[in-house]
């Protein structure tokens, strides 16, 4: 175990070495002050879990030689138990350690088990999906924070070098004019629209600072990632299968939300009804899709379709060449508020916000006949720099974290 110790010190201090970006997400405080013993964060692939690790290690005031990074699905923890390599860095004077990839340890939650019960030392943990990590056993035991993409927000500050508050929900509704007003005075070219339009097709993810011109190739190579190591392995699917989870993603991404019934999406993706459900909660714990249920299932059972979407408008950049711009505002919208807030779809307008705004997404020129008769109703439009009463500008949404 000392040897093992030794060459992943050596490849932490080679890691160590690497140049960081400078700016940090917005779980970095709170994780940086948790007092937590144990603290997972997860989500999808490629937004900069590993980077965030390494600027929390960078920035510990404990000396170097008591923290350590670790990669799970380096081929020297292949055979090696979790909880015996954490226990001897912890003999050998080790006090904090940082697990990335958690979920490619063999029984890995047994071990964080373990380690929270025996062990006296602080851990950061990472997965890149939040298909085995969020469950009630372990979030009991463990502080849980969610890393989601870039925000439009956080996209701006790094862009336009410059500070922007994070506004709560309530605020959005009741004092969007303020808000808009606030953000644009703050930016040198004044031009919001140019940089949201800018968002919706790149920017979500932080690898695509370091080559724009990859972009797209990069959220290919993330997607199959997802798919083919991640799905295939936690689910045993099998490789010819998972063609048909691509299929699946292919035709949400040109078909309207609700365009094709259950059996109609299952018929041209080539699979039953029943597999249908279960491929969709899959790619929706990978963070590839969201699903939005009808606001009527908060009450009773209904024969209502779920509405999908993309997990990230950027997704239609690498997987149709045509988007419905419709589709493109939903899904915006959708990933902005998910999974801080609760989301269902209604039959007047488009969502239902925590169970208090009722809203319809369109363009500037939107009308309210939909939504006149309804208490605490808005119409989020797109294509507008600050909003009036009830008509709230949709880029405004992208500062909600």
């Amino acid at each position: 175990m000392k040897d093992i110790i030794a060459n992943a010190k050596r490849l932490y201090r080679l890691k160590l070495n690497q140049t960081l970006p400078e700016y940090k997400r917005y779980l970095f405080n709170p994780l940086q002050t948790s007092p937590a013993k144990l603290t997972a964060i997860y989500g999808s692939r490629g937004i900069g879990k590993t980077t965030l690790l390494m600027q929390l290690l960078q920035a510990s005031p404990l000396p170097k030689e008591s923290t350590l990074y670790i990669s799970c699905d380096h081929p020297m923890f292949q055979d090696v138990s979790l909880f015996d390599f954490v226990e001897a860095f912890s003999q050998l004077g080790g006090a904090l350690i940082c697990i990335d990839e958690v979920h490619e340890a063999k029984d890995f939650e047994q071990a964080l088990k373990s380690i929270y019960d025996f062990l006296d030392i602080k851990v950061y943990f990472t997965g890149s999906s939040a298909i085995q990590l969020v469950n009630p056993d372990l979030s009991r035991r463990y502080s849980m924070h969610h890393l989601a993409p870039l925000s439009f927000r956080e996209m701006l500050e790094i862009t336009q070098q410059v500070a922007l508050p994070v506004y709560p929900l309530d605020a959005l509704f009741e004092q969007h004019e303020q808000i808009a007003h606030e953000v644009i005075d703050r930016l040198t070219d004044k031009k919001i629209l140019k940089h949201f339009q800018q968002f919706l097709s790149v920017g979500a993810y932080p690898f695509y600072f370091e080559d724009p011109s990859k972009y797209v190739d990069r959220i290919n190579e993330t997607i199959n990632l997802v798919l083919h190591q991640d799905l295939a392995k936690i689910f045993q699917i099998q490789p010819d299968k998972i063609d048909n989870l691509k299929k699946l993603l292919l035709t949400l991404c040109v078909t309207k939300p609700l365009e094709l019934s259950m059996d109609k999406l299952a018929s041209t993706v080539g699979i039953t009804k029943a597999t249908l459900y279960k491929y969709i909660r899959y790619l929706d714990d990978a963070e590839l899709i969201r699903h939005i249920t009808h606001e009527g299932k908060r009450f009773a059972a209904m024969r209502k379709s779920d509405k999908l979407y993309l997990a990230h408008p950027n997704l239609f950049e690498a997987l149709c060449l045509n988007q419905n711009v419709g589709t493109l505002r939903e899904t915006f919208f959708v990933s902005a508020l998910l999974p801080s807030y609760r989301l269902h779809y209604v039959d007047q307008g488009d969502f239902l916000v925590n169970e208090t705004y009722q809203v319809e997404i369109g363009g500037k020129n939107k009308g309210f006949e939909q939504l006149n008769s309804i208490e605490n109703s808005y119409v989020v439009s797109d294509d507008i720099e600050v909003g009036f009463d009830r008509r709230i500008p949709l880029w405004l949404f992208g500062f909600l974290r």
